[in-house]
């Protein structure tokens, strides 16, 4: 008797990486077929319970249909939205027809058709997706919650073995804190920076076959933009390592390429909102810096994370929202000032922003190369 699941079920909260994954079991699934008849995709996106029910009326066409030449079928439903908990997830009606679904998989036969199910987002506690767990070939794409961090990490070194290529320290973590939870912009930045580091690190010890391009923390930090924070990244860095010449330097290029005063106040308001929580930390010995950073930084967070109600999602409000990798390399490469003079930092960014309100556009970058040179040659 045959033990062959009746059908494969991939889930998980990224419809990226759902869908990566089901692509790659599909091509498994449909390797050994000739017959391009003997496969099908259904579309399973509703915007409604109308479209549901015309998605899984087509699904259920297509898995009941007999191959024409008698063979196997490969059938998927591919970017399932109706098991999330929505309003269209919700509706009796979907309810009802996704009974249906179940009923209709509960009688497949694996060994005449394989049916994939790709589905983003998925309330796991309905009672379907349940199901799925104990009657399917079940996968879950990304892992659960405080998981995700590891499956994107998981995403670029992936990636980035796929083009011969691997992460020198500190490098895929610096792509992470820059890009944040962008699973098409990981893949994307990681092509791109292992394109790069090609042609600079062949070298006759290391171009033999099999050798790994080493893909640099220098390299995310010059070519991949920061798009998880909207930090402007040399002018916070300039700042908050005290230099004021290179901080000085970086105005002017900002301002000479067209900027604005507004968003580096805003990057250097959010660079020092975490400092200011890191500095608490530290003077309270809830942390330390240690050899690879902050370290205490998860005993502080089952201490103090449950204070920062409705902060949840990535703020420079909430510390243990943010990468902690992230963290412990703003706390180990900066200069890190006094909590009274993080404070003092807060008010100059007001004052500047109240400041500019006050004057001419045209005074923009005086004003902020005035707030440089009270900060930091004082």
């Amino acid at each position: 008797m045959s033990t062959a699941k009746p059908f494969t079920f991939i889930c998980g909260q990224d419809d990226y990486l759902v869908g990566r994954m089901g692509a790659e079991r599909f091509a498994a699934l449909t390797a050994d077929l000739t017959d391009e008849f003997a496969r099908e995709t259904v579309n399973g996106f509703a915007a409604n319970m109308s479209e549901v029910e015309t998605a899984l009326n087509r699904f259920r066409e297509s898995v009941q249909t007999v191959s024409m030449f008698g063979g196997k079928r490969v059938v998927w439903l591919k970017d399932v939205n109706f098991l999330a908990d929505s309003v269209t997830g919700r509706a009796e009606g979907t309810l009802k027809l996704v009974e249906d679904l179940q009923e209709l998989l509960t009688g497949v036969n694996p060994e005449e058709t394989s049916i994939l199910i790709t589905a983003s987002p998925v309330d796991r506690r309905r009672a379907f997706p349940k199901w799925c767990e104990k009657n399917a070939d079940f996968a879950l794409a990304g892992g659960d919650g405080d998981d995700a961090g590891e499956a994107l990490a998981g995403v670029a070194l992936a990636e980035a073995r796929s083009l011969g290529a691997a992460f020198a320290p500190g490098a895929l973590e610096l792509l992470l804190a820059k890009v944040g939870a962008n699973t098409r912009l990981i893949v994307e930045e990681t092509r791109k920076l292992a394109a790069y580091a090609q042609p600079n690190d062949l070298s006759p010890a290391t171009s033999a076959v099999g050798a790994l391009l080493k893909i640099e923390e220098s390299h995310v930090a010059e070519l991949t933009p920061n798009v998880a924070a909207g930090d402007f990244f040399e002018a916070a860095e300039a700042f908050f390592s005290g230099d004021l010449k290179w901080t000085l330097a970086a105005l002017e290029r900002h301002f000479f390429s067209g900027g604005d005063a507004r968003p580096v106040i805003s990057a250097l308001q959010n660079r020092n909102r975490i400092l200011l929580q890191v500095r608490a930390l530290l003077d309270s010995g809830d942390a330390r810096m240690g050899p690879r950073g902050l370290d205490g930084l998860p005993k502080a967070t089952a201490v103090y994370g449950k204070h920062f109600v409705g902060a949840t999602e990535k703020s420079s409000y909430n510390l243990f929202s943010q990468n902690a990798w992230y963290v412990g390399k703003l706390a180990s490469t900066a200069k890190l000032p006094t909590l009274r003079r993080l404070i003092d930092n807060q008010q100059e960014f007001i004052a500047a922003f109240e400041e500019i309100i006050r004057r001419p556009n045209n005074a923009q970058e005086e004003v902020l190369r005035e707030l440089a040179v009270r900060c930091l040659a004082a």
